[in-house]
């Protein structure tokens, strides 16, 4: 009776406010989960790639990865202006954006020396950078106060539910053809379907905005420049996007060449790496709403230093999963469910703080400076990682405990940023 009571009061939960998402939030969120299949496919395998068979040292494919950060700078800059231009708009920005993402992994699909591999990480980097403001934006104008939490958990479900599966059809692939390339070829179709959900399925959010609430670019960037509360964001920021870049760069080589399977004193297999990562995402779409509507309570600040603090102990258990002698793959597990819990609390309350600070005709510049965060945690992260992954097991080890280190100066900006927000 209990049981049933809860799962009703559960149920009436989600209905309150589930019902009040935009229908173009749906769309949209199918379009990110069938493209993230094509990026689960590639995401975490492709640093194995680069460096296992095309013999590429794990610091030049962090620095070759991490140039995509170059790019995205472009990207990013250019992508929130076009995402608030009246002539172009965010549908545009984000069929340019599919566009390019989908060249790109045909590139990389025919990578066979580092020159190639930058030179798709580039394009990769320009198709990212333009994507971004546009998404946020898009998500942002189909929100209201009362459910922009809520709205941004959707689009980043359905981005996890689509790389767990991504993931665990790359394993697959990899089992039966043994080649890598056509996960990158994969990935190319889909964000050539996502051009097709975009094209077809989602209309312009410009409109909404009143003639005379628009703004000057020069105008515009200026403005955020010298919005005091969004910088200090923006700084610590930039934290939590380089922990997220080791996710994704790092990690998989770590678990491959350094993290031992006792019984065989090898590294962890591909189809091992691809439940672990799996796992992850699978976690993370399990406890997105949940952890979501607990944090609605709580002040973005709060929310973010929750996430922190998740890192922190990820990172940890990262370390003493090498230091154990044994039990390594249940360390590795518990810290990747640690990460997911870390990365769900992070994401819908960082986009809905840069949506409370943004006017609404800013909102695509906003974005893109946000968006900067990730180019910038990626050109710090992947070749940092690269470097650590090719020193001594010790110094390979330790690495981890730097970032706990880290997550300690990012709650001190926390902290500052709560106070300048409440004043």
């Amino acid at each position: 009776m209990t049981f049933k009571l809860m799962k009703l009061a559960s149920q009436s939960q989600l209905s309150s406010w589930l019902p009040s998402i935009h229908p173009q939030v749906w769309i949209f969120a199918i379009g990110r989960f069938l493209s993230e299949v094509g990026t689960g496919c590639t995401l975490f395998y492709a640093p194995i790639f680069f460096v296992n068979q095309l013999g590429l040292s794990a610091t030049s494919v962090g620095v070759a990865l991490g140039s995509a950060s170059i790019s995205g700078i472009v990207g990013r800059i250019a992508g929130g202006s076009l995402a608030d231009s009246e002539y172009w708009g965010r549908r545009r920005t984000l069929l340019l954006a599919t566009a390019i993402s989908a060249i790109a992994s045909l590139v990389l699909a025919a990578t066979d020396n580092f020159t190639s591999l930058v030179i798709g990480s580039l394009i990769s980097g320009l198709g990212i950078g333009f994507y971004w403001p546009a998404a946020e934006a898009v998500v942002a104008d189909a929100s209201q106060i009362d459910n922009r939490r809520e709205t941004f958990a959707i689009a980043r479900l359905a981005d996890n539910l689509g790389l767990a599966i991504g993931i665990l059809l790359a394993g697959f692939l990899i089992a039966i053809i043994g080649s890598y390339r056509w996960l990158f070829v994969i990935d190319a179709i889909s964000f050539m379907v996502f051009f097709g959900v975009v094209y077809l399925g989602i209309s312009e959010t410009e409109h909404q905005i009143e003639e005379s609430e628009k703004t000057e670019l020069f105008v515009s960037w200026m403005a955020v420049l010298r919005d005091r509360r969004f910088l200090v964001y923006i700084a610590v920021n930039i934290f939590f996007t380089i922990y997220i870049s080791q996710i994704h760069s790092t990690l998989p080589l770590y678990f491959k060449n350094f993290v031992l399977v006792e019984s065989t004193a090898k590294g962890f297999t591909e189809t091992t790496i691809s439940g672990l990562f799996a796992w992850h995402l699978v976690f993370a779409i399990i406890s997105q709403l949940p952890v979501t509507s607990i944090l609605k309570r709580c002040s973005h600040t709060l929310a973010l230093t929750v996430s922190a603090i998740f890192w922190a102990i990820g990172f940890g258990l990262i370390w003493f999963s090498t230091t154990v002698p044994s039990h390594h793959l249940l360390w590795v597990i518990l810290a990747l469910g640690v990460f997911a819990m870390a990365i769900v609390s992070y994401t819908p309350s960082a986009a809905s703080l840069v949506t409370e600070l943004a006017p609404k005709n800013q909102r695509g510049v906003y974005f893109s400076i946000n968006a900067l965060c990730w180019a910038v945690g990626s050109f710090i992260g992947h070749p940092l990682g690269g470097w650590a992954l090719d020193q001594p097991q010790i110094i390979t080890n330790s690495y981890w405990l730097g970032f706990i280190l880290s997550v300690a100066i990012a709650v001190v900006i926390l902290q500052y940023l709560n106070r300048i927000l409440t004043e």
